[in-house]
Formats: structure tokens, sequence, C-alpha cells
């Protein structure tokens, strides 16, 4: 696919950058302290943690997806058979107990606010795709017209949207974003890890969202209440994680350091404004090509240990 060229991520820097792609293992161990060094990022401690999904899990999450919508019993199993028949959550790790190290996590995504200023700087390519380029990726879900209103006119975001997550960036945009970042901060920062951004979100129970296991209708911003769109960030309480962090579920999908595919693609956590209850689990993960720019990605940061 045909895409304008960085300004300050070149091919090695990129390449670099990927080998962010780690566990938190190889990482010095985070404290409480590091996480007050910026004001904006919460402590999760380390330790053993309750990760991935079991048919228990995955069989409610193919029946809250159906009734979120079909609106008698027999429309609700025949959508629930439909999915089932999809495999939407077949590629979810088994359940198990895993160990992390401490991090220090983003309470926030990383709004359009923040992300001009680091346009603004650095003369990075703003958010926005061409339709030729939004076409090419294939997995459209949205017409063009619904991405035109989240592309940025220049270094100008989208008017009032300033502290909504910022889209259509690619995981490239993400990591230089963050190398710009820190930089600026003195402070390392990255991308979180699949399995860190499912501990900060689910906690070490094992629940299935960041309020608990029984799907809640307002908990999030999702394809049925609406707005249809990206919201402002912590709009929603019942989806801030145990730990603080907020938009945990809904809003946008957002990228981690995760790659798949010898490196092409990226995992992405989380659920978006557009999607049905069961993806909004924290065991759900899909992958996408790391070059993909779509107006449901996000992102937010952790806090590299020094």
């Amino acid at each position: 696919m045909a895409r304008p060229i960085h300004r300050n991520l070149g091919l090695l820097s990129l390449l670099l950058l990927s080998c962010q792609n780690v566990t938190s293992s190889s990482t010095p161990e985070i404290t409480q302290a590091d996480c007050e060094v910026i004001p904006g990022f919460a402590y999760v401690e380390g330790g053993d943690f309750i990760a991935g999904s079991d048919r228990t899990e995955r069989d409610y999450a193919y029946r809250i997806s159906a009734e979120g919508f079909a609106d008698s019993p027999e429309n609700v199993a025949a959508a629930e058979a439909g999915y089932r028949q999809r495999g939407w959550f077949e590629r979810e790790p088994d359940r198990r107990t895993e160990t992390l190290p401490s991090f220090c996590m983003g309470q926030n995504l990383i709004t359009n606010a923040d992300y001009q200023a680091f346009v603004l700087t650095t003369g990075h390519r703003s958010p926005g795709i061409s339709a030729a380029d939004y076409q090419e990726q294939g997995f459209l879900v949205h017409d063009y017209s619904e991405v035109e209103p989240y592309g940025w006119q220049g270094d100008q975001y989208p008017a009032e949207q300033e502290n909504h997550p910022v889209v259509l960036v690619s995981y490239g945009d993400a990591l230089a974003y963050a190398e710009w970042r820190s930089s600026e901060d003195g402070v390392s920062y990255r991308l979180p890890t699949a399995l860190e951004w499912e501990k900060a979100a689910r906690g070490t129970d094992g629940r299935y969202f960041p309020w608990g296991s029984e799907w809640q209708d307002d908990g999030t911003n999702w394809a049925k209440t609406g707005p249809y769109g990206t919201s402002e960030v912590s709009t929603y309480p019942l989806s801030q994680s145990p730990y603080g962090i907020e938009d945990m579920a809904g809003n946008v999908f957002e990228y981690t350091s995760t790659l798949t595919r010898g490196g092409a693609e990226v995992f992405l956590k989380g659920c978006s404004w557009d999607d049905f209850p069961g993806f909004c689990r924290a065991a759900y993960q899909h992958d996408r090509p790391v070059e993909s720019r779509h107006i449901l990605f996000g992102f937010r940061l952790v806090i590299e240990g020094n």
C-alpha cells in the first residue's frame, strides 16, 4: 500500500522501535514512584493474574453479542449461531495464570490534543487516510464517507474533538509518538504488551470486563448505546479498570507492542464504539497489518523501566 514518507521515522528507526515488542520481564522493575514522575500514569503491581478465556467465557461472549441487538429469542438464537459459525472468539488464548513485573500505564488514551503537539513539533504526518489507501486496506467496515470526518485538515484535528482519542494513525505512527514524547519528557515510553494491557484492564481475578463479569449496557461506548463515534476520554466510569485506567472497554481498539506474522501484524486489545459486547472483554484480541489506519484504532503508553 502506498503511503506518505515519515519525516521523522525512517525504516531503520521503525525496525529499532519494533524491538520494543518484548515482554515486561526484560525491563527493570517499575515502582510506584516511577509512576508519579509524570502525571497521568497508573501503577499496576507485579505478580500473577488470570489471562485468556475458557469455554464458559467464550460462550457468554457469543450470547451477549447476540442479545445486544436481537429483538426476540428466535433472533437471538439465530444471531448467536451465525457468530459461532464465524468463530469470532475462538482465537483467544486459553484461560491461564500469567506473571508480570509491575508497570505504569497511561490512565487515558492519547488524545487529538496530545497528538497535535507531536505533529506541530516534528512535522510528522497528520492522522488521515486517502480513499484509495482505505480501500486497499480491505477491512472496510465503514464507508469512506464515515472516515472523512476523522481526518485532520493540515495540523488541525476535527472541531471539538481535542479530548477524543486520536485515530487514523498506524502502529508506526504510535511508535514515533512514543519516541518523540520520550525525548520531550525525559522518560522512556513504549506501547504496552498485549499481556500488560489485559492485566491493566481486568486486574488479577479473571473478570471479563473492567467492572466485573456481567455485561452492562451503560458500561462503555459501544455500538448500541451510541454516540456512534469516538467519545471523550474518561466519559464512562464503569470502564475504568481496577487500577484507575480509563476506557479499558469500548471507545477504540488499542495498539500493543505485541507483533505477529513475522512482525507484519500487530495485536490490538479492547473494543471500539462500533462493536458488540463480546469484543469488549479484556481477553479478546485481534491482529491487523502494522500499516493499518482506521477510525476504530488508537493507543496509549506505558513507562519503560530505566
